[in-house]
């Protein structure tokens, strides 16, 4: 699956689905699509990742708490 990094523009590849959906981490490995040669894995923030639309992560996968207020509503 590929992202963009917000505020670069780049695309970058996930490396770890799990990972990314995980609402209990933080970052995610990716390589950057930068030139022609593969780039070496690094870690990125989750909230620094955007769908290549522009559009934002879902928050359940960035919240572990995305539906607290709705189960104490009840």
């Amino acid at each position: 699956m590929f992202l963009k990094e917000a505020n670069s523009g780049h695309l970058v590849q996930i490396l770890n689905m799990t990972e990314l959906t995980n609402p209990f981490t933080n970052s995610t490995q990716v390589q950057f699509q930068n030139g022609e040669e593969l780039q070496d894995p690094e870690s990125v923030r989750k909230d620094a990742l955007v769908f290549p639309s522009g559009e934002p992560l879902p928050r359940c996968w960035l919240d572990s708490h995305y539906r607290d207020e709705e189960v104490f509503r009840h």
